[in-house]
């Protein structure tokens, strides 16, 4: 069967700890600038780690059409409404130019946690000499609630959001797989297209990992204590990493039929060669992946793309900055791939579950309009334990090679994508 190359990417938007919009977040990655730091979001001295990537400069009225939305919206909608608006407005779709039954959204999302500041009054109001009385829940606490506060912890609402108000009325759909939504979120846009069920798909992923409840829940097992330098705490497979770091963000993209493309004159920026996820039996709680499944997805992604391993220009890998997870991940990609650049994106922002792909998928897509690789930050000193070529010290000088993109998850999910230059 011949491989189907007929999607292509014409935009893409980020909100990133290190910049908003495409030329700010490039600027911190060329310039090497961090974007972790303490947490303002919340008073975080009580968790044992309190630093994260967190995005400090972004005002919801200045990124969130209609305002009175903002009602409605987590932190993490607010951000991919945010990216995909970028995104639409890079690819120049201005409103009304696309026939909006041909037009969908498809994004990527984590479990969103509740505001602590929604909440707090309703607990508060439960609570009797010193303690949670449950029976004045149901009355009490209600009474208090905001009516539509659900709406705010729906993943399936960035989607919508989106939809309702870019006035696209075709497929629309949610994924939440942790931090392969992403890249999975793009391979079924990317089907859509190729069914010949859209003409154009807005494809993002979005996700905080910066949130009192989902840091409690998770633990600090895997996570950097680096506090005393947390801007050098993400060290993707470098000697002296200890863990990663928590962040949040969203990126966003513009995936088109390449005659739909054709037709509107639009500046094509990648295509998309592949996109595929495999999986591996998960063997117990704080047990890493054995990499079978990730050079399954490599070799299907390369294979499914109609290229060899020689031709992939660069890997933009999961590099998620723990000591066995980026062990493993190092000798997958030197096995498969040999001596490929490799660049670590996580390195400058953290990790952002689903968002985190997309936004590092990003940084090579917005290099590669500039003929460059993204570098890794904090990479002062190899690891003989991780055999991977990686880019740091400053971006480097991309050939014609294609993009990989790998993306994990501890539940035993691997993701790859492809990118293709365009022709």
């Amino acid at each position: 069967m011949p491989v189907m190359r007929d999607v292509v990417i014409t935009g893409t938007g980020v909100v990133s700890p290190i910049g908003i919009g495409n030329d700010a977040f490039w600027d911190g990655l060329a310039a090497g600038r961090s974007g972790v730091g303490p947490i303002s979001l919340f008073d975080a001295s009580g968790l044992p780690v309190g630093f994260g990537g967190e995005i400090r400069e972004f005002d919801p009225k200045r990124h969130v059409r209609p305002r009175k939305s903002l009602k409605v919206m987590s932190r993490e909608i607010q951000f991919g409404f945010a990216a995909a608006d970028q995104a639409l407005t890079a690819a120049g779709i201005a409103p009304g130019t696309v026939d909006p039954d041909r037009f969908g959204v498809l994004f990527g999302a984590d479990l969103i946690y509740d505001d602590i500041h929604d909440l707090e009054a309703v607990f508060r109001s439960c609570r009797h000499d010193g303690r949670f009385d449950f029976d004045r829940w149901a009355e009490a606490a209600m009474a208090e609630m905001y009516p539509l506060w659900l709406l705010k912890q729906l993943p399936n609402m960035i989607a919508s959001h989106v939809a309702i108000f870019h006035d696209a009325r075709g497929p629309n759909n949610t994924l939440v797989i942790g931090d392969v939504s992403a890249v999975m979120a793009l391979a079924e846009a990317a089907s859509v297209i190729r069914r010949g069920l859209a003409d154009v798909m807005l494809v993002g992923g979005t996700g905080s990992r910066l949130h009192p409840g989902a840091m409690v829940l998770r633990g600090d097992a895997l996570l950097s204590h680096r506090s005393a330098d947390a801007a050098a705490a993400s060290r993707p497979f470098e000697r002296d990493r200890d863990g990663m770091v928590n962040g949040e963000g969203a990126a966003a993209f513009v995936f088109e039929s390449a005659d739909h493309a054709s037709r509107r004159g639009a500046k094509v920026l990648a295509r998309l060669g592949a996109a595929v996820g495999r999986c591996e039996k998960r063997r117990g709680i704080g047990v890493p992946l054995t990499g079978t499944a990730m050079a399954a997805a490599i070799d299907a992604a390369v294979g499914a793309a109609g290229i060899a391993p020689a031709d992939v220009g660069h890997v933009n890998a999961h590099g998620l900055s723990t000591i066995a997870e980026d062990r493993v991940e190092a000798e997958v990609i030197r096995a498969r791939l040999g001596d490929v650049a490799v660049t670590a994106p996580k390195s400058f922002f953290g990790n952002a579950g689903a968002g985190g792909a997309a936004m590092e998928l990003a940084a090579s897509l917005i290099g590669l309009g500039r003929g460059l690789i993204p570098p890794t930050l904090n990479y002062d000193s190899a690891d003989p334990a991780c055999p991977v070529r990686v880019v740091y010290g400053g971006p480097m000088t991309a050939g014609d090679g294609a993009i990989l993109k790998l993306s994990a998850a501890r539940t035993g999910q691997v993701a790859a994508a492809v990118l293709l230059p365009p022709e």
